[in-house]
């Protein structure tokens, strides 16, 4: 009896950090972006130290690979700015269309025990400190369905991909050749920055 009870208080306190490590909701500018995520939880774990912005980053689009209608990709962020600073959790994606309109969008934020599992194992992780200086890099991948759902005939496409690290910070923007279409109300699985 006492096991139990010490299995489900290790459980509520595990949940309990998991939910506190959630990322926020993102708006949009003139145009709404919603953003849902796959817990009701809003809230972003802000490491200690300096936290980076997406402007102390040059961005770049990894292209991804896909199967079953599943496209997995990732993004490359290089520091380009002095000083050293500190990611950690899931970064806020904005996408934008050809003419700069911004997307609907819905991020699921995944870690180990995520619906999907993603080819760079780093990106299957639970999210983690990554501390860099200036030139170091570091990534995260996500991926979405091509396939649309529901009442959906085409799945609108986003050729630029906005990279914040909190909510209301900088942006780093990367640009995609093909651009990338996700379905299901631009539903991304992402994984935490490694």
């Amino acid at each position: 009896m006492r096991r139990g009870l010490k299995s489900v208080l290790i459980f509520v306190a595990f949940a309990a950090i998991y939910t506190l490590s959630r990322h926020g909701v993102v708006g949009g500018n003139s145009s709404t972006t919603t953003q849902a995520l796959a817990s009701t939880t809003t809230s972003q774990v802000i490491p200690t130290g300096s936290v980076c912005q997406g402007s102390d980053f040059h961005a770049v689009f990894n292209q991804g690979q896909g199967a079953a209608g599943t496209i997995s990709s990732s993004i490359t962020l290089t520091k380009t700015t002095t000083g050293n600073c500190t990611l950690n959790g899931w970064p806020l994606l904005i996408l934008q269309d050809k003419t700069g309109s911004v997307l609907k969008s819905t991020l699921v934020d995944v870690s180990s025990n995520g619906p999907i599992q993603f080819p760079d194992t780093r990106a299957n992780e639970a999210p983690k400190d990554v501390n860099l200086s200036q030139n170091s890099t570091a990534s995260f991948s996500f991926a979405y369905s091509d396939v649309p759902a529901g009442s959906q005939k085409s799945c609108p496409v986003a050729y630029v991909i906005g990279v914040q690290i909190q909510k209301g910070g900088s942006v780093a923007s990367v640009n995609s050749t093909y651009g990338i279409g996700p379905c299901n109300n631009g539903q991304l699985w992402v994984s935490p920055f490694y």
